[in-house]
């Protein structure tokens, strides 16, 4: 039944399209019963998806609620049967206010079909319901139909990746579409920094101190001149240096790996992974303003 549906997508649903598209004001989605759990699932992605939506429950509507609905907005109504007596008692209202109605049914001959500015069929054979009496089939092609919505106008707004991530700041997406490096990085007195004239010793104190297994190698101003990890220290190993006397100039890598504090969390991860490290300098131009280790990457749930 449902691969039928494709016939509905006509000369109406465009219309329905142009409609949503050049609302100036919410798309207000109603439904009573399981048109209505439809309704407030199809209100949800017009919401996370580029169009201003919520659900209003047509009973409480009838009790005051239908003042949310201004004369700007556009009402989408679902009702399998077309003749829900709750959606009817709120159509002359509708009507008065001039606001655009579009209905959802799968009898284009009923009540509601007739009263709307637009009626979107969506019959199906029959319920997948052995008795043919429980909403299931009914239910998935309204579904379907919103969805169908939705992805049109997202189309035709040019909705991208980040627009939904704004609308997700508490998702995956969104937090690798948003967060920034700035964000989570160690600042002031968490970051590990000696200068030039400290010893070898003194930078290994740093990185313990610090705990982020490396330290920066800075200027007065905080400029960055190199950097030393644990990684160094293993080579210095290797190298014989007398590490009781040795400075951190003999030691050092010069320049170091920096990112900018503005530079995406997700891109500051596939820096270091591509990099085979786990921490990166965080810099304004050449001043240090900050350290970002993989670990605050997992914590954030970047990773």
């Amino acid at each position: 039944g449902l691969a039928q549906l494709d016939q509905y997508i006509n000369e109406d649903f465009t219309r329905a399209c142009e409609t949503i598209f050049r609302c100036t004001g919410k798309v207000v989605v109603m439904g009573m019963g399981k048109s209505g759990h439809i309704g407030r699932k199809m209100a949800a992605t017009f919401a996370s998806t580029g169009t201003s939506s919520f659900f209003v429950h047509p009973g409480e509507a009838a009790h005051g609620d239908l003042g949310m609905v201004t004369p700007c907005d556009v009402v989408i109504a679902l009702s399998n049967s077309g003749e829900s007596n709750e959606i009817l008692a709120l159509i002359p209202v509708l009507k008065r206010q001039q606001v655009a109605l579009i209905c959802i049914t799968s009898r284009p001959e009923s009540s509601m079909a007739r009263a709307a500015d637009i009626h979107l069929c969506v019959k199906v054979p029959k319920e997948a319901c052995p008795l043919g009496l429980a909403p299931t089939s009914s239910t998935t092609a309204a579904l379907v139909m919103g969805d169908a919505l939705a992805v049109a106008l997202l189309e035709a707004r040019g909705f991208t990746a980040e627009d939904f991530a704004l609308s997700h700041p508490g998702g995956a997406l969104g937090r690798k579409l948003l967060l920034r490096v700035n964000d989570i990085m160690h600042t002031g007195d968490e970051i590990p920094h000696v200068g030039l004239e400290a010893t070898l010793r003194d930078a290994l104190l740093e990185i313990t101190r610090k705990n982020l297994g490396m330290t920066a190698i800075c200027d007065d101003e905080m400029n960055i001149i190199g950097i030393f990890t644990d990684g160094d220290l293993r080579r210095v190993f290797d190298t014989g240096i007398d590490m009781r006397n040795a400075s951190i100039a003999e030691v050092m890598t010069r320049g170091g790996i920096r990112i900018r504090p503005g530079t995406l969390a997700v891109d500051a991860l596939n820096l270091m992974q591509s990099r085979h490290i786990t921490c990166v300098l965080v810099a304004d131009g050449d001043r240090l303003v900050g350290v970002i280790h993989m670990h605050d990457l997992l914590r954030a749930g970047v990773v």
